[in-house]
């Protein structure tokens, strides 16, 4: 019988092993030896926080509470070191053990491998949040698949990119990636305020600093400890400031204001400017080494004037957007209104075609948005005034694109066009496409 038993305790796919009331193992499965890399002569007689030597072997361990409080865990999830030194999280489950007259001798852990499905949550997290970008030019997209590997690495960044280009959402995407994304984020625009401020802010002050400081306030940095801290328009922040700031990307260390107390900050730095710093530098308004601090990965956002694939899909994007926020049947935008806004350069870039497709929302009462809902100024710049001809030509190479992008389907194409089936093919007999 022992031995039978024996052959089920080793069959049992989960990893198990048996404790005393001293939580001693006395038993260590097979697949508990696979999952640790501890062969079972390795664990018998030793305490179970020598072999799993977890991150709560010590302050609440499964098994101890177990056994202290006589109550179940049920799936916790705990982070493991197997034998090789690797981390490994695992799914944990315990209950005491008992003898034939009920008596408590010891309890039992059964625990699975989890990292692959935990692996597979990242991922569907990773394209969850990267779905908010949305792009098919191919700078955008080489942005896009580099955002997951900048996260993990914690490393400070500099995001440039023309004002309204997206610093601001490529910046959140990158902390909602990183291991901080349970910490705060704090985002401070450095050109909103002037030095003396920005450096309160920043840093803090103490009791007593200036006139009006009755008690002791906490600055960003202090606030951000353990996640992400986004200096906007890093480009506007004064030279003296500079110096402070590059103390803190040296060691973590500051000083609140009116303090000679050193705290230290663990926030993670992303830099952001719609400057060219290069040049900065050479003006004497932008320190060269806080450059090379700041910018261990530079990323760099195009303009929406260097990537017109994008409006349609930026286009349809908005549109969800506002017919939730509205609750308007708005459903369509006309070929010539798209033709409009390609033909518009969009100095205000994303944010101004944001801008643009709310105010069409306002505007428009049926459930195609058409050229006139735009704003005069995209439309006195666009097709809509320059000829019948001209707005045939961009229509045909708008239809010609989505076609392309849709790989001939043109079901999704009059979708994604906002056209009736027998209107895209009317249009289709009529450019020869």
């Amino acid at each position: 019988m022992n031995d039978l038993s024996e052959l089920i305790f080793d069959s049992i796919s989960d990893g198990v092993f048996t404790v005393n009331d001293k939580c001693i193992i006395t038993s260590f499965n097979k697949a508990a030896e696979d999952i640790t890399g501890f062969k079972a002569k390795e664990a018998l007689g030793k305490h179970c926080f020598d072999v799993f030597r977890t991150e709560v072997c010590h302050k609440r361990c499964a098994l101890k509470d177990t056994l202290k409080n006589h109550d179940p865990v049920d799936n916790a999830r705990v982070t493991i070191i197997t034998s090789e030194g690797c981390e490994l999280p695992i799914s944990v489950t315990t209950t005491l053990l008992r003898d034939k007259a009920e008596r408590i001798i010891g309890a039992v852990e059964f625990f699975r491998d989890i990292s692959e499905i935990e692996h597979l949550h990242k991922r569907l997290d990773e394209r969850r949040i990267l779905s908010d970008i949305v792009s098919v030019n191919t700078e955008m997209q080489k942005l896009v698949q580099l955002l997951p590997d900048v996260a993990e690495a914690e490393c400070n960044v500099l995001i440039e990119g023309p004002s309204g280009s997206g610093k601001e959402l490529v910046a959140q995407v990158i902390h909602n990636l990183s291991p901080r994304k349970y910490g705060p984020y704090i985002k401070i625009n450095c050109a909103a305020l002037p030095a003396t401020l920005l450096e309160s802010e920043l840093f803090g002050y103490s009791k007593g600093a200036f006139t009006d400081a009755k008690r002791d306030k906490p600055g960003q940095f202090c606030l951000a400890n353990g996640g992400t801290l986004l200096l906007d328009e890093i480009s506007e922040m004064d030279i003296s400031l500079q110096v402070k700031l590059l103390r803190v990307l040296n060691n973590g260390e500051y000083q609140p204001l009116g303090s000679t107390n050193t705290m230290r900050t663990d926030a993670r730095i992303i830099a952001a400017t719609n400057a060219n710093l290069q040049k900065c530098i050479e003006e004497g308004r932008f320190r060269e080494d806080l450059y090379y601090r700041i910018n261990v990965v530079s990323l760099q956002i195009p303009p929406l004037n260097e990537r017109p694939e994008d409006i349609p899909l930026l286009v349809n994007y908005f549109m969800q957007k506002f017919r939730k926020k509205t609750r308007k049947s708005i459903n369509k935008v006309a070929p010539e209104t798209l033709a409009v806004l390609r033909k518009f350069l969009f100095p205000g870039n994303v944010r101004e075609l944001e801008n643009a497709i709310e105010h069409a929302f306002v505007m428009c009462h049926g459930s195609e948005i058409r050229s006139e809902h735009l704003p005069l100024n995209i439309v006195n710049n666009g097709y809509a005034t320059n000829g019948v001809t001209s707005v045939k030509t961009h229509e045909k190479q708008v239809i010609t694109e989505a076609l392309q992008r849709n790989h001939g389907n043109r079901n999704r194409t009059a979708e994604e066009l906002g056209l009736h089936r027998s209107t895209l093919w009317r249009k289709i007999r009529m450019y020869r496409l």
